[in-house]
Parts: structure tokens; C-alpha cells; sequence
């Protein structure tokens, strides 16, 4: 069998199964398969949209629970990010009926790796539908058509869109409980789409569940002018000194969140301060600030003053282990590396992903062919570089802010609820970075209860050691229950 193409029949395979999560034997039914999407608007006649032309089909990889009636069951839509990212890694890692197997902190171990039963799962509380965004997992464009079709901020969102409302239509899911869950860029997409999905289809969400936020591009974004981001990561930073002993003693013996405190309350203070004042600023502040900088990173005071006060962060995953012939992770810091040699200005791999990559790839290519009886010869994509071309309609000349979006779709529907989950060792999306995003919101004061931020002492993907994900699987059953109105 052949992945599905825009020229190519619709595939649906559907298999059962059974688990036993929370105590419950739970059978439910998988379902592999694709959906097409159909270039729209070119006829005037509404009774002709079936005969518009194919541009893409989205490959999905859905769980539905069994004797359990439509109307009443959540439905939760998932993705990843990148861009790039097929949904491979909440699919494996948190949300699945199965995981990659992995040690207590996340540690994948060595090739050929392994799956297990996901204790987990959301399916215990919701229906799931794992979305591949076009050029990721199998999900193609029809020959012939452009990338720049769906590989862009706003085409990708409406393809995801229109995804969603074939698959509400196919499977008799519109008096579903509607929730979104998406990691990195997949909460830029997840914040876009609970507007677009509003002005577009009419469709209100119970709830929306943002891993590792990304919502506001210039706290992310090391450009020269940009003085956001040097403040924003500072306190990532800390996190990730402290967790490989770089501190000075004082440091070093406080928990971590006490640690995180103290570098959130420098960076937003004195720090930010300097900051705003460029060359304007004394030689005295500027040798307290490196100073304090230094005793917060635990970089030198000389390499911070070289650096201007402006740590990018390809700098520090090069320089805080460099006398001991290390590199650190960015999607998590607490995974180390080594280069081929220590005297370079940046880090050539990331450990953290390094750790996972495999893993992942040998994991949701066993899950296919070996237990959801999808034969495929094509290469399931787990990842594309995408990012390197990705189209940024709407926001040329300025940061991309999916934040605004957000609001708006907050204040169309005050009964959505927000649960965000940010890791201290995240070095891909801070969790200052997100705290900034979320508190610039502009929500009015009534709706600023409807978003909830949960911190880990975890990375990027906190999920993918035990602590973590124990801990987030039981938040986010509480959160659908409370979005359904069920506690």
C-alpha cells in the first residue's frame, strides 16, 4: 500500500484493540487514514465543490473508545510542530495508547529500541486524531502543486482547518467536546486555528492545550536590536547551570525554583534595564551587570563581557560545559554532547533531540505495519526541514504574534479553557518566553482565568520522562473534565 496522494484514493484501515489504563480495561478502535483536501471557491455552484480540484491529502492516525456514544465523548486533534514535525512525538511520547519505551529520565537506551502500553494516554478522557500537517508523516501534495500551498503560517492553519471539518463531517463528531492540543510551533498553529476555526466553520472549542509555548516570535528571536529574548532565556539558562553543577555553591544548594526566582526577578529588573539603555550604559553597571550575569549562568565574567551582556543561546550550549568537552541540549538541557573539538562558537548536534529521534522513527513505524495494519513502501516522514522555506504570509516585515489570535478566539468564546505546560530546562521555548507571551495577551481581566500554566522540571518535551509524564496525563484529564463541565 502506498501513502494516499491528492491522485490517489482515500485510505482507511481500522483495527481493534483493548488496554488496561486507570484501572479500566478499555477497548477502542484505530483507525488509519486520509482525508482530501479540494482547492475550494472556483465554482458557483455549492453543488459542484466535490468535483474541485485535489490539492493534498492529510494522513491521520485516530483512537476512539468503544461503547461510548459521539455526542458525549471529547475529541481532542493533535500535532506537533517544526515546522516540519509530524505528530509522532505527542503521539508516542504522551498521549497514544502506546509510547517509545524509555527510563526514568527519558533516556531511549540503544537501537533496535522498544514500545510499550502509554499508562498516560488521554484516551482514558478523550478521542484522539494524531494530524500529519502536508510534507510530514504521509500526508502529500498532488503533483504538480506548489509548496508554498500549505507550507505557510496561514495556508497550513487553513488545511488544518479543513481537516478538521471533513473529519467532524465523516465521523458524525460535530456534537462532540472539541479540544486542541499542540507542542512548539504546533501552539503557534493550535492558536490560529482557535480563531480561524471560529470565522471559518463556526466551531467553538472546549479547550485548548499548548505544550511548550511559542506564541510570540520575537521572544524567541536573537536579532541584532532585539533585546527580548537575552532577558527572556536568562532564567533557562540558570536552569540548565544548575541542573550540571555550574553554580557557585550558594547557588547550587538552593531547590531549582527558588534558583529559577532569583534569575526571573534579575532578568525583568536590573538586567532588563541595562538592557534598554545600550551604549548609554556606565562602565560600573555594566561590570555589576556581567558580574551577575556570570554568578546566574555560570559563564565567566570576561565571556559575558565579550559577549556585550547578550548571550545568544547557541553560544551558551557551546560554552557552559566547554571545560569538560561538552555541549548541552537545547530542546532539553540536561542532555549533553561533544563536538569534534571544543574550541568552536556553537554546538554541531543537539543532544536532547539526538536522544529521541530514532526512537521515535523505529517506534511509529513498528506501530503501522506491525500493529494497525498499515503496509506502506513510502518513507514515513518524522520530520522535514520545512522551516528552512516556510512561508510567513501576513507577517512579512514583523514577528510572527499567533497571540492575538488567541485573545480573539478568548473573547468570542469565553468558555474555552487554556492549559499550558513550559519545562525550566527548555532551551527551544523558555518558559519566560512564554510567561511573556501569555501575560501580553491583553486579556480583560474575567477572561484571565481561563489559562492555566503548569511548570516541569523537564525540557522541551517533558513528557518524556516518568515524573513528567505521570504528572501531565492526570492534569490533562482534569482539564478535559473541567472544559466539559464534568468536575
Amino acid at each position: 500500500m502506498q501513502p494516499a496522494t491528492a491522485d490517489r484514493p482515500e485510505v482507511l484501515v481500522q483495527t481493534r484493540h483493548e488496554m488496561h489504563l486507570g484501572g479500566r480495561r478499555l477497548a477502542y478502535q484505530a483507525s488509519v487514514g486520509s482525508l482530501t483536501l479540494r482547492e475550494q471557491g472556483r465554482s458557483e455552484d455549492p453543488d459542484k465543490a466535490q468535483d474541485d480540484k485535489a490539492q493534498a491529502q492529510l494522513f491521520y492516525i485516530a483512537y476512539t473508545l468503544d461503547d461510548s456514544p459521539a455526542a458525549q465523548r471529547p475529541l481532542t486533534f493533535c500535532f506537533n510542530g517544526g515546522p516540519g514535525s509530524s505528530s509522532v512525538w505527542l503521539h508516542l511520547g504522551l498521549l497514544g495508547p502506546r509510547r517509545v519505551s524509555c527510563d526514568d529520565m527519558g533516556h531511549s537506551g540503544r537501537p533496535p529500541y522498544g514500545l510499550c502500553d502509554n499508562e498516560a494516554s488521554l484516551l482514558l478522557e478523550s478521542d484522539l486524531v494524531f494530524i500529519d500537517p502536508v510534507g510530514t508523516g504521509f500526508s502529500r501534495m498532488s503533483p504538480g502543486e506548489k509548496s508554498s500551498e500549505f507550507h505557510d503560517y496561514q495556508r497550513d492553519q487553513d488545511a488544518v482547518a479543513e481537516f478538521i471539518r471533513l473529519y467532524l463531517s465523516r465521523h458524525g463528531r460535530w456534537a462532540s467536546p472539541k479540544f486542541l492540543i499542540g507542542e512548539s510551533y504546533g501552539t503557534t498553529r493550535a492558536a490560529g486555528l482557535a480563531r480561524l476555526l471560529q470565522e471559518r466553520h463556526d466551531i467553538d472549542l472546549n479547550g485548548l492545550m499548548l505544550i511548550s509555548t511559542a506564541l510570540d516570535y520575537q521572544a524567541l528571536s536573537f536579532d541584532h536590536g532585539n533585546e527580548l529574548p537575552y532577558a527572556l532565556f536568562l532564567p533557562g539558562y540558570t536552569a540548565a547551570a544548575w541542573y550540571h553543577q555550574a553554580l557557585a555553591p550558594a547557588l547550587q544548594q538552593k531547590p531549582l525554583r527558588e534558583v529559577v526566582a532569583e534569575a526571573e526577578r534579575f532578568a525583568l529588573g536590573e538586567y532588563w534595564t541595562a538592557l534598554m539603555q545600550g551604549s548609554r550604559l556606565g562602565a560600573a553597571q555594566r561590570e555589576r551587570v556581567a558580574a551577575e550575569l556570570a554568578r546566574l549562568t555560570g559563564l565567566s565574567p570576561a565571556f559575558v563581557q565579550r559577549c556585550q551582556l547578550r548571550i545568544e543561546d547557541g553560544r551558551f550550549f557551546k560554552e557552559l560545559l566547554r571545560e569538560r568537552g561538552l555541549t548541552v541540549g537545547r530542546i532539553d538541557a540536561r542532555f549533553t554532547g561533544q563536538d569534534r573539538d571544543d574550541a568552536g562558537e556553537h554546538a554541531e548536534e543537539d543532544p536532547g533531540m539526538n536522544n529521541l529521534a530514532g526512537a521515535y522513527a523505529v517506534g511509529i513505524n513498528r506501530l503501522l505495519h506491525e500493529q494497525l495494519g498499515y503496509q506502506s513502501d513510502a518513507p514515513y516522514l518524522v520530520h522535514a526541514p520545512l522551516y528552512k522555506n516556510w512561508g510567513w504570509k501576513g507577517f512579512e516585515n514583523r514577528y510572527v504574534a499567533a497571540g492575538e489570535s488567541l485573545r480573539r478566539a478568548l473573547q468570542a468564546n469565553p468558555a474555552m479553557l487554556v492549559y499550558v505546560a513550559s519545562g525550566y530546562y527548555d532551551l527551544a521555548t523558555p518558559h519566560a518566553a512564554g510567561d511573556y507571551s501569555l501575560s501580553h495577551l491583553g486579556l480583560r481581566e474575567g477572561l484571565q482565568a481561563n489559562v492555566r500554566v503548569s511548570y516541569f522540571e523537564a525540557g522541551h518535551m517533558m513528557y518524556i520522562e516518568r515524573k513528567g509524564r505521570e504528572r501531565m496525563a492526570g492534569e490533562l484529564r482534569d482539564f478535559v473534565r473541567t472544559a466539559t463541565g464534568k468536575t
